[in-house]
Formats: structure tokens, C-alpha cells, sequence
């Protein structure tokens, strides 16, 4: 039978949830790394052994950990992100220019193909590749090197590179998200970048259709369809049927459409899924009823879940890499909130349970299919 594999990032070290298919008793392990933000873990689809984490701490700096036997014992690899030929600066909050500065690594992606691949996203935004395993990194400098980035400038968060797609289908095409810049495409493996964010419209900056600008907090594809994107943005839940050419919003009925979430079925690729937020200064659901959202039409036409999710009084929040799904055939739902809960639901959202309460507050949620 399949095992299932949940690796779960919070404020407060890196904790790892096992079970077997039926995904009714799991065993927990962790913390790891305990008293260290753990931003995000995740396994490498060539070798569900090879796990990479991003270690961070205001008083000892960034880290990136690497595990080779599934989480049980881990190494500490080389940490030298250096920015790379890139001179110049980019816009802070108030308009007024910044230097390029490192501080920490949101988003770990290994290839899909080589364990010892792994890109990583980094506050300030920019995107490293390894090729050894971690022991050392290479920046893709086209990317900030890209005409507008002088013009990029953070999110309340932070200016972060949070999302790294990688087409299944074609090697060269590489998707990534920056918070506050938006969406942008390669399709020469990472040299070259082109903004992705035509049809996006944001009201918050000084022209809301701006080619750059954009406050993107995930995209989510169906590894059998890499060119229809999903998009949870500042506001507005957004899709792509064109790898990122135009967009059009799908936000339909959700009772708002604020939300740092989104992903895809395992097997049925229009079936999507949220977790709206009351507003962007009010991070928590709408009524205090915590509610996953799922369209099965990709987008417009959304049914609250709520069996097992609690109803009143809930007042936590899901952030951006806080949800993941397994590719069983009842295909599994994961989500972790800043009250420490990890809801797991076996039945592709009809119904949830939490299967480990009272952690530090989640930051990411990743799951393994392991046979």
C-alpha cells in the first residue's frame, strides 16, 4: 500500500507527518531544527529521499538543510546566495530606491527529474539553481536583470520569489511569482524572462494594469495541462489558458476574493481549490468560518467545505505555500494554518479532519506519494 508524507514548515522548527494510504493514524516526527523559522520543505519527485529545507533565523541568518534519507537526519549544505552581476537597485515601499539585499529563502523547488537540482526563490526577489545538491548556488540573473526590475518593490511580506513551476512537459519553461512584481515566464530554461501579467489589474499602485507591479501571492498548475495557470492573487482569483499570455478572473461566488492559496486536483485538472480571506488587512475567514472553497469548473462556480472544518470563532490565516495535494486515488487535501493545525481531508475536500494540532504557526505544507 502507499504511504503518504506531509512536510510541514511553521515559526518553530520542521515537523514530518507519515501515514499509510488510508491516511487515518499518522506519525509525527519533529520538531526539527526546533526554535528556527523552517520556510518551506520540500522532497525531490526523482528520489522522495532527498529532502531540501530553508532554515532561517533573525539572529543566525539562512540555511539550507538537506536530508537523503526521507527526514530522518540532515546536513547542512552551503549557503553562498550571492547576487550576481546584477548591479542597481529596486523600488521600497515608498518609491524611493533600495539596494538588492539577500535575507532569506521563501521557496525551495527540486527538478523533477535530478535530486541534486533544486531552485530556490529569495527575499530579496531573485532565483538561484543548484546542481550539486546544495553545496553550491548560481543565480539566474536574467531575471532581475530584466528591464523592469528597478521597478519591483516588496509586499507587506516582504519582496519575495514564493512560487517556482516547472513545466513537466517542457524542460526550458520555468514559472515564478514575485510578491510585489507579479508573474513571469522563461522558456529558454531560466536565461531569459519575459512578465507574464497581462489581464491582471490591481488597484493598489499607481497604474493598475502596469506591465509589473503586481501583488501574486501563488500560482498552481495540473502537471497535465502546464499551460492553464491558476492564480490567487492580492485580490482576485485569476486563470490562464496561454502559460501565462492573458489572464481572465474566475473569483465567480467566493465570498471574497482575498486569499493566499491555490491549488489543482490530482487528477482532474479543473478542479480547483481556495481558502478565502476576509480582506488584506483582516487575514482571517470570512465570519470566522474556516471554509476551503472547490470549483470543479475551473473557477466561477465555487461550494464551500466544511465538514469537519471548524465554524465559528476560527480566526487563523493559510498562507501561500500552506497547501499541498497527494496523488492517491481519493485524491488527499492538506492545509496548515497559524494556529498550528494541519486539516488533512481523504476524500478531495468533501470532509476534513486535523491530523496534528497546536504546532507553532504553519508557514508551508508539502506532500509525498511514496509507494
Amino acid at each position: 500500500m502507499s504511504r503518504v508524507r506531509v512536510l510541514v514548515g511553521t515559526r518553530k522548527g520542521a515537523f514530518i507527518l507519515e501515514s499509510d494510504g488510508k491516511r487515518e493514524q499518522w506519525d509525527v516526527s519533529g520538531p526539527h531544527f526546533a526554535g528556527w523559522e523552517l520556510y518551506h520543505l520540500k522532497g525531490s519527485p526523482a528520489d522522495p529521499d532527498r529532502i531540501y529545507a530553508s532554515q532561517s533565523s533573525g539572529w543566525f541568518g539562512q540555511m539550507i538543510q538537506r536530508s537523503s534519507d526521507g527526514g530522518k537526519t540532515w546536513e547542512p549544505v552551503d549557503n553562498k546566495f550571492v547576487y550576481d552581476g546584477v548591479p542597481g537597485t529596486h523600488q521600497w515601499y515608498d518609491g524611493t530606491p533600495h539596494p538588492w539585499e539577500f535575507k532569506r529563502v521563501w521557496h525551495l523547488e527540486p527538478s523533477l527529474t535530478d535530486p541534486d537540482t533544486v531552485y530556490a526563490g529569495v527575499e530579496d526577489a531573485a532565483l538561484f539553481r543548484s546542481t550539486d545538491g546544495g553545496k553550491a548556488w548560481q543565480e539566474l540573473s536574467g531575471l532581475r536583470g530584466h528591464g523592469s526590475g528597478p521597478h519591483w518593490a516588496p509586499g507587506a511580506g516582504g519582496m519575495c520569489l514564493h512560487t517556482i513551476l516547472l513545466d513537466p512537459n517542457d524542460p526550458s519553461r520555468i514559472f515564478i511569482a514575485i510578491s510585489a512584481a507579479g508573474a513571469f515566464r522563461s522558456d529558454d530554461a531560466g536565461q531569459t524572462w519575459r512578465p507574464i501579467n497581462q489581464g491582471l489589474r490591481s488597484q493598489h499602485i499607481p497604474d493598475p494594469t502596469a506591465e509589473v507591479g503586481h501583488c501574486v501571492h501563488r500560482i498552481a498548475m495540473h502537471r497535465s495541462r502546464p499551460g492553464v495557470l491558476f492564480m490567487q492573487k492580492h485580490w482576485d482569483v485569476m486563470r490562464s489558458d496561454n502559460a501565462g499570455d492573458s489572464w481572465h478572473e474566475v473569483s465567480g461566488n467566493l465570498p471574497t476574493d482575498f486569499g493566499f492559496v491555490i491549488d489543482v486536483h490530482a487528477h482532474e485538472p479543473e478542479t480547483i481549490y481556495v481558502v478565502p480571506i476576509k480582506s488584506d488587512g483582516e487575514h482571517f475567514p470570512p465570519e470566522g468560518k474556516l471554509r476551503v472553497y472547490r470549483s470543479r469548473t475551473g473557477g466561477n462556480e465555487w461550494e464551500p467545505l466544511t465538514k469537519g472544518l471548524p465554524q465559528s470563532d476560527c480566526y487563523v490565516n493559510v498562507l501561500r505555500d500552506a497547501m499541498a495535494i497527494d496523488s492517491l486515488d481519493s485524491c488527499g487535501v492538506y492545509f496548515g494554518t497559524t494556529g498550528g493545525q494541519v486539516y488533512a481531508s481523504a476524500d478531495a475536500g468533501d470532509s476534513w479532519k486535523p491530523i496534528v494540532r497546536d504546532l507553532p504557526a504553519v508557514l508551508s505544507v508539502e506532500v509525498q506519494t511514496l509507494s
